[in-house]
Parts: structure tokens; sequence; C-alpha cells
């Protein structure tokens, strides 16, 4: 069972060609974007894909920012308390103005846009993760993995196809390049158990939950009924890791230099499933993240190996 991941419409297309014309123009404005912002985002939002993505080749480091930059934006408005609606609103209004217009107020939108001209990006892509951002600020619960998959298209799944076009891989690679993203998604809210009770959000399937005895996924539920919650965590990790597999099918498409890197995260999403694999209640005693000389030392043993494994 998959989402669907191409959803180009007549509309979709007329944007694209939209972004393809105007991006001349975003040249002058984008480097005047600094690098220093866009990386600080970056650097903030996420240890793994940050320390990981330092090793792209610079161009795609660069672009790689941009991307990171807009979407952690998008999603700081909504994981915020209180939540601020106003901004979301108005950073997705400056995306669709600066889609229809060719101009925006806000550097990162006018920033990403251009990417999305010279990569390639399906404007469609963009605005399903906006919808999921969007979902954040009205739902709270999602009773199925049906469900869960629907906001997982476009929080990760389409960021994965979005990375698949800066990347230039081939179209054929698409599919894996969703799965990825999904897979990675899942286990964020695997082991963000924590955080996510703070914000009043479960987004692990509610209808499974309940099979182990669980009505909510607070501490205080899971320590009243400790082989419930590991027997479900643990059954969350199996989907997760099902689906990394699936996903590792489409390292073969990656060339070397670019799957380095993304080997490199992926390994570490692999090390902390694990990890919480082994003690499912850590989720409540610390956020399990690689440290930084453990991705700097996977980086290394990719170097070498990566080149030369068939996947």
């Amino acid at each position: 069972m998959y989402v669907e991941i191409s959803r180009k419409t007549e509309t979709s297309l007329n944007a694209n060609g939209i972004i393809n014309s105007i991006a001349p123009e975003f040249l002058v404005d984008e480097e005047r974007v600094a690098g220093r912002e866009l990386e600080e985002i970056f650097r903030k939002g996420s240890t793994t894909y940050f320390n990981s993505s330092r090793f792209f080749p610079s161009h795609f480091r660069k672009d790689v920012s941009r991307l990171y930059a807009f979407v952690r934006i998008a999603d700081n408005f909504v994981d915020s308390i209180p939540q601020d609606r106003d901004g979301f609103y108005k950073f997705s209004g400056e995306f669709e103005k600066c889609i229809s217009s060719g101009d925006s107020d806000n550097s990162i939108v006018r920033s990403f846009v251009s990417l999305m001209g010279r990569a390639g990006i399906d404007v469609e892509h963009v605005r399903a993760f906006l919808k999921s951002m969007e979902m954040d600020l009205y739902r709270s619960v999602y009773n199925t993995v049906d469900e869960v998959l629907e906001y997982i298209y476009g929080s990760a799944e389409v960021i994965g196809l979005m990375m698949h076009r800066i990347l230039g891989i081939e179209k054929s690679a698409e599919y894996y390049a969703a799965m990825l993203g999904r897979a990675m998604q899942y286990l964020n809210f695997i082991r963000d158990v924590k955080e996510d009770n703070s914000l009043g959000r479960i987004y692990l399937p509610a209808d499974e939950m309940r099979e182990y005895g669980l009505n909510d996924l607070q501490e205080s539920t899971a320590r009243a009924n400790p082989d419930g919650f590991k027997n479900f965590m643990r059954s969350q990790l199996d989907r997760f890791f099902e689906w990394d597999r699936e996903a590792r099918k489409g390292f073969r498409y990656i060339p070397a230099r670019s799957l380095i890197p993304v080997k490199t995260a992926e390994d570490m999403y692999l090390w902390t499933g694990r990890r919480i694999y082994s003690n499912p209640m850590i989720v409540f005693e610390k956020k399990v993240k690689p440290g930084r000389k453990r991705i700097v030392s996977r980086v290394i043993f990719n170097s070498i190996g990566t080149p030369v494994w068939r996947f």
C-alpha cells in the first residue's frame, strides 16, 4: 500500500510554466539571500540531515539548504506554542503570490521558488506539503494508517520527491524517493512521542494503539501498561523497517557522490530505530539522535564503501 506520488494537474503544469518563465528574474535576488541564514535554519532544525548534507557536492548543498529552510519555516509556524496561524497563512500566501506574480517580500520564499524553477520541482508537491502543515492547525489524532499516510504524503513523501529533482535522479526512482521520505517521517513520529504529546498530537495510528490497551501515548499510560506500550512501539518500528528496506532498493539509482550523504542519513535513522526498539521507554527519557561524531564517522565509512557497493 502506498500513496500516489504523481498528482500533476493542468493547473500545476501551468503554474510550473510560470515558475520557469520568471526564474531568471530571481537570480540576482537569490544571491542576496544570505547562505549563512539558510544554513543556520538547517543546522538548528536537524542534526542528522544537516551534518549528512555537508557531504553533498557544493551546488547540491546550497539547494538542499534552500529546500530545508522553506519547509522548516513553515513547520515552525504550526509547531510553535501557541501556534502562529496568521504567520503560517501569510507564509503560504507569500508562496502563492510568488508563483503567480514573480515576487515576494519573503527572501526564503523567493529563493525557494527560484530553486523550483531550476530543479523542476512540481508546484503541486509544494502545495501538498503546505496542506499537511495546515492539517497540524486543526487535527491532532490520526485513527488509521491510511489517515497517517495522507499526512505523510504532504509532510515527507513530497520532500523526497523534491530532493529527487534537486539531485537530478532519473524519473524511475521517484517511488523510492517518496518511500524514503515516508520511512524517515514515520520514525520521527516514533522518536518524538514525548514532544508530540506536549503539542497534543498523536501521529501513530490510534486504532492500532488501542489494540495494545493504550488510550493515548502519555508516559503515565505507558508506565501503567509497559508491555502494551513496548509491543505497540515495536510494531510501529517494524513498519518503519519494512518501508526503509523498500526505499533502499532505490539507492542503485543515486550517483555515488550523492549517495554518500543520503545513505548516511538513512543509516542514522536505522541506528535510531534500533536504539528505540531495544528500549521503547527511552522516548520518554531523551530524544534519541546520533551525535555529530557518529554521523561523520559513518560518512567516512560510506565514502569508502558506497562507490563499490551494489544495492
